[in-house]
Parts: C-alpha cells; sequence; structure tokens
C-alpha cells in the first residue's frame, strides 16, 4: 500500500482519523431519511472545509462513523464541532419532529471518540462499512426470535 501525502504549503501531512458520535440518550433517530440526510449534509460540509474530506462515513440508527482526512492547520475538536453543530441545526429545520425529543437544539450527545488512523487504514474501513451488516444479520436474527 502507497502513501499519498498531502501538501500544505509549508508541510506534507497524512492526518486520518475514525470519528464515533452518538444522538443524545443514544436515541435511535437517524432512521432512513434523517440518515440520508445526514449523510449528505456531512458530505456538503467537508466539502465547505478546505482540505477535509470523508474517506468512509456509515451512519446508524443511533451513532455516526466517520473516517476523515483533516489538514493539520485544523483541530480535530474543530471539525467535529463545526460537522455537530450544523447538522444540527439544519436537522431541525428539516425534520420539526425532532424538537418533541430534543430541546435546545441539541442532537448529539456532548462528547465523540476519535481515533488517529496510522497503519491500520484499511482494518478501520473494513470495520466502519461492516457494522452496518452486522447491525442487518442481528436485526434479522432477532426477528426469527419473535416470529
Amino acid at each position: 500500500m502507497t502513501r499519498q501525502f498531502k501538501k500544505l504549503s509549508h508541510s506534507l501531512y497524512e492526518c486520518k482519523y475514525h470519528v464515533v458520535f452518538c444522538p443524545k440518550y443514544r436515541y435511535k433517530i437517524l432512521d432512513t431519511e434523517v440518515a440520508q440526510y445526514m449523510t449528505q449534509k456531512l458530505y456538503d460540509l467537508c466539502g465547505q472545509k478546505k482540505g477535509v474530506e470523508i474517506l468512509e462515513l456509515n451512519v446508524q440508527p443511533d451513532h455516526v462513523h466517520i473516517v476523515l482526512s483533516i489538514p493539520p492547520k485544523y483541530a480535530v475538536s474543530q471539525v467535529i464541532g463545526f460537522l455537530k453543530g450544523k447538522t444540527a441545526l439544519g436537522a431541525f429545520d428539516r425534520f420539526p419532529e425532532l424538537r418533541k425529543r430534543y430541546w435546545g437544539q441539541h442532537v448529539w450527545s456532548r462528547g465523540y471518540c476519535v481515533s488517529s488512523v496510522g497503519l491500520d487504514e484499511e482494518r478501520i474501513r473494513k470495520y466502519v462499512k461492516w457494522q452496518n451488516k452486522r447491525d442487518q444479520d442481528n436485526d434479522a436474527t432477532q426477528g426469527k426470535l419473535f416470529d
């Protein structure tokens, strides 16, 4: 696997992060329509920040996995705060029924999990993709138990 370094005016970098964040109270609000909106919004917002790129994205009903490439001129906390803040505001405008469950325009829980990708990028990207399949398999198994 060849390494692809990116350039800024005075630096070469390869900064990739695996980020996970959840809705408040871990409510399963990211159903199909909201999940599609969040997916599109996250791609749009990353396009607004120069150099920030989504390498892998998986929106589950109760959490979001993202593998991001973030240039060193941005702090990871700054980018995540931007993404969580803008998606929350947009979600309240697009889906007014969320206001019944969340007050104060806070969809996301305060924290998030971040890990630098390093040499295991391919393994982490597979894991992010695998999350969706695992949840589908669990739902199918639980459905069989209660039929």
